[in-house]
């Protein structure tokens, strides 16, 4: 039996596996060693998870942890990897980046390109077992192009700066029961601007029929091709890493991945600019975990 996890700041969504195949799915609060300690996560594992899965174990024994989070960089997962150890005393655990984990879930043990699109956005070079590069992605001020942060935030600009029409504006404050100041206090005097402009880019998916929604959220999904997912087959001549056009002999052989919600709930335009922009478009998920277990079933043994 193995325990999977995606992680976000704000959600883990767990996922029991038996040796017959069962899957049972769980959710607890966020786990992030970027603003977690090692006890807190222990903690949140413990009080949270536990008393969801304990009816389950009966099935056999816990074997294998598989734990793909935000914030699991090479220096900070081995603080989530003690968290989970000390909970876990008889498993072998395995702490990796979200990132990671969604190459995995979308590709396999395939190469190519996978991505997110969520409230933040990110995208690798994936060789069917690691990921070889990332074009960084730069969080929502400098870059996250694709992600829900940055929608919502050239939506509010646009509306605010009078570019999508009245009715829209209109709309908006109406329907966020929101104005400009409050707007305003919110992005530069609070806490969390990004998950509050993500939460506005709702108004988006609301309104797509609308031609001029629909044109902000397509040209949102070319910003993050071309100044992301296009490097991957276009590399520079004194990069180390060579180019997809460069290992395939057709540009591209490998479809491109996407996981997280706005690639989920937006995909007819998604495959609109892919299209438009001579990129194929491969698997599309909401969240990994899918994936993820066929990619480690060879980990799930009967167990007794």
């Amino acid at each position: 039996m193995i325990l999977l996890a995606d992680s976000g700041s704000t959600k883990v969504h767990w996922c029991l596996v038996t040796a017959s195949g069962q899957c049972s799915d769980v959710f607890t609060d966020g786990i992030n060693p970027l603003f977690q300690t090692t006890i807190a996560m222990q903690n949140s594992i413990s009080n949270q998870l536990l008393p969801q899965i304990a009816p389950l174990l009966w099935a056999g024994t816990l074997t294998h942890v598989f734990f793909y989070g935000a914030g699991c960089t090479p220096e900070k997962k081995v603080f989530v990897q003690r968290a989970l150890e000390a909970v876990f005393k008889k498993a072998e655990v395995h702490v990796e980046s979200d990132m990671l984990g969604a190459a995995r879930g979308l590709l396999g043990h395939n190469a190519g390109v996978a991505c997110i699109l969520g409230t933040g956005s990110g995208s690798c070079f994936y060789n069917g077992e690691t990921i070889e590069w990332c074009v960084p992605s730069l969080g929502y001020i400098l870059g996250d192009e694709g992600s829900a942060a940055v929608l919502g935030k050239r939506l509010v600009g646009d509306l605010l700066k009078n570019q999508l029409g009245d009715d829209l504006k209109d709309a908006f404050f109406k329907e966020y029961e929101t104005s400009m100041a409050d707007i305003i206090e919110k992005v530069y005097r609070q806490p969390f601007p990004n998950r509050f402009l993500a939460k506005l880019s709702k108004f988006c998916a609301d309104h797509i029929e609308d031609e001029r929604i629909h044109a902000l959220v397509y040209d949102h999904f070319v910003q993050f091709i071309r100044r992301n997912i296009i490097q991957y087959f276009d590399r520079p001549a004194d990069c180390k890493t060579v180019s997809l056009k460069d290992r395939f002999t057709e540009r591209p052989a490998s479809p491109v991945g996407f996981v997280g919600s706005i690639a989920y709930y937006y995909k007819p335009i998604l495959e609109e600019a892919m299209r438009a922009e001579g990129l194929p478009l491969g698997t599309i998920l909401k969240d990994p975990i899918e994936g993820l277990k066929e990619f480690h079933k060879e980990a799930i043994i009967p167990t007794t």
